[in-house]
């Protein structure tokens, strides 16, 4: 594929994808007569000049916008419960979230609170609570400024607690958005950093998924290229970045949030308690745990390391080389390889296990891990 043209993509809702695609967003809402949109984004994507851009187009278009940007960087239900008030108090018609992971979770949950209005933590996927989803739901758009989450593609949203900080799964086929306009420019000018830890969290989804023990032969295969696109791009994404490496990242991304649709596992059960304990960023948590986690599950899955080896182009075809590329690859992009260096003490180690063992994604996990487990990977990436 050429990297300076658009193209769509139905699978498994409307994707626009391909540089300025974003600009198409001010004649489709024209077209679906949608003219009062509550567009969320995060307090940093607000301020950036190619947001204001879209907000600006929007307005020559006469269409009234609300911007709706207090919300944090890992999301909690009060984000939720302010932003559907500013839906309700400007008479809205349609949400579009524009951002990273944050910003698409809090415009999803926000799209579900519209029209379903208990305590938002009765729809928890992980207790049933998709079954209460039953209202229709407002039009719903996702622009991704981020090649990490592909938050856009999904069904759900994670939010946290406010008190307990305990994640909760808000799901539902109704969560989709209608279209996505998938713009690698609006990743350009994302700072190494973000652009490194995003990347790695793709990654983790893409090799997580591969290897997650519910069997979806399909996932599997567009896990196995989101990781090879991801192998061919991250390095010159986040060290010099082009056109081509950012489409890449971009579309890998959102084949890692389809491919996960199969599960999860350890890797992501490691990285949520530092979001919810040190408010670590999820992409950086997933970055640092990713080798120790992926090491934790090669005895008796040697058939799938090897393929992913294959994929990623090693000499050695093994799940010890697997790993050794993980901690060479955050090298090459600045991430560190220990907990130590994000701000885990010690004294942490007993709560994180808690909360790990506690988690909703390390069932899906290939093999079972224990709470001691969780504690003997936490003191290894200490």
């Amino acid at each position: 594929m050429t990297f300076d043209k658009i193209y769509q993509y139905n699978f498994p809702t409307t994707i626009r994808f391909g540089a300025g695609s974003s600009s198409e967003l001010p004649d489709y809402l024209k077209k679906n007569q949608l003219a009062r949109p509550l567009v969320v984004t995060d307090p940093t994507v607000a301020q950036l000049p190619f947001f204001k851009k879209i907000i600006e187009d929007l307005k020559a278009k006469s269409i009234s916008v609300e911007v709706f940007s207090d919300i944090h960087k890992n999301p909690v239900k009060s984000d939720v419960y302010k932003g559907t008030d500013a839906y309700d108090g400007t008479k809205r018609d349609s949400i579009i979230g524009i951002g990273g992971g944050a910003a698409l979770d809090v415009a999803r949950a926000i799209v579900l609170r519209v029209n379903h209005r208990e305590d938002l933590f009765k729809y928890d996927d992980l207790i049933g609570g998709d079954v209460f989803v039953t209202n229709d739901v407002p039009h719903f758009i996702t622009i991704p400024t981020t090649a990490g989450t592909g938050s856009e593609v999904g069904r759900s949203a994670i939010i946290a607690d406010d008190v307990t900080h305990q994640k909760k799964i808000l799901f539902s086929p109704k969560l989709l958005a209608k279209i996505i306009f998938a713009d690698p420019l609006l990743t350009m000018d994302l700072p190494a950093f973000i652009t490194a830890a995003t990347g790695m969290d793709a990654l983790t989804h893409n090799m997580e998924a591969y290897i997650a023990k519910m069997p979806h032969p399909l996932c599997e295969g567009i896990a196995l290229e989101g990781i090879s696109l991801i192998h061919q791009s991250l390095e010159t994404a986040v060290n010099k970045p082009d056109l081509e490496s950012r489409s890449k990242m971009l579309i890998a991304s959102l084949m890692g949030a389809i491919a996960f649709q199969k599960g999860l596992g350890v890797v992501h059960s490691l990285a949520h308690p530092l979001s919810s304990l040190l408010d670590t960023h999820h992409g950086l948590a997933n970055a640092v745990n990713i080798p120790y986690g992926m090491e934790f599950n090669i005895a008796g899955f040697e058939e799938k390391f090897k393929r992913i080896a294959r994929t990623l182009e090693l000499k050695t075809e093994t799940g010890d080389a697997v790993v050794k590329y993980l901690f060479e690859l955050n090298t090459k992009v600045n991430i560190p390889h220990k907990l130590s260096a994000i701000g885990v003490k010690p004294e942490h180690i007993e709560t994180l296990a808690d909360l790990a063992i506690a988690d909703f994604a390390h069932p899906n996990n290939p093999k079972p891990v224990t709470r001691e487990d969780f504690k003997q990977l936490y003191l290894k990436a200490l």
